[in-house]
């Protein structure tokens, strides 16, 4: 015989009482059971439809130098001051520089990002494009053989680049344990939802997995004003 202590009271059960109690438990093991997948199903079927969250950032025009370059527009020996730390180990500088396009047009004060590159490359929009007056394709970052040619202006000289002016593609930064998370791997290709007024999808949205990564999507002011969203927003991975 047993006791037990419920709301105060001492309540007496016979060995027989526990192992009916015991029988009625296992009876309903395989009750149990179902209930529970189905509510896992039902919860991985409601992420999948609702996607994996990510925050939005809005990426404005700058350039990527290598040292030589940064000399050829700063001086000789100089190099870059640091602004802001970025993700990656990068960080936006003190510097500006001045981009011109083939027909003179220019757009003066644009960012340096560090740390110094094997290429110099600059990413602009597509508005940016149109005002320089050259045909800067979509690519990913790096990327630049055969792009758009640009001319840079710094203080202490000019930069006549034949290729390396691009319009960046739209990717994804994210961990690997974010990336384990949402099921992605790094060079997948995924749509992006944002559900605010404007509703817009993004296709074509390149995933990139390095450890030195925060979760965060990046696209330019043009995509950012036509769908209405801002730094700091959330848009879902739809597969």
């Amino acid at each position: 015989m047993r006791f037990c202590e419920w709301r105060g009271l001492s309540v007496r059960k016979t060995t027989k009482d526990w192992n009916r109690g015991v029988k009625l438990d296992t009876n309903n093991v395989e009750l149990i059971t179902k209930l529970v997948i189905e509510a896992l199903n039902k919860q991985e079927a409601e992420k999948n439809e609702k996607g994996y969250l990510v925050p939005v950032g809005v990426s404005n025009r700058h350039v990527h130098l290598t040292q030589e370059h940064v000399e050829t527009l700063f001086g000789e020996g100089y190099h870059l001051t640091k602004k802001k730390d970025l993700m990656g180990g990068q960080f936006a500088s003190n510097e500006l520089v001045t981009i011109v396009g083939l027909k003179l047009r220019a757009i003066e004060n644009v960012r340096i990002l560090g740390p110094c590159r094997s290429k110099s490359q600059v990413e602009i929009s597509a508005t940016d494009a149109r005002t320089l007056g050259i045909k800067a394709p979509v690519r990913e970052s790096g990327n630049v053989a055969g792009s758009a040619p640009i001319a840079l202006v710094g203080p202490k000289g000019v930069l006549y680049l034949n290729e390396g002016c691009i319009v960046a593609q739209r990717h994804i930064h994210m961990s690997p344990a974010d990336a384990a998370a949402s099921g992605c791997k790094d060079g997948d290709i995924v749509s992006v939802v944002a559900d605010n007024e404007r509703g817009t999808v993004f296709n074509h949205v390149k995933i990139r997995v390095h450890e030195s990564f925060t979760l965060e999507m990046h696209i330019d002011t043009d995509e950012a004003n036509a769908s209405r969203i801002a730094q700091g927003d959330t848009v879902r991975i739809m597969k």
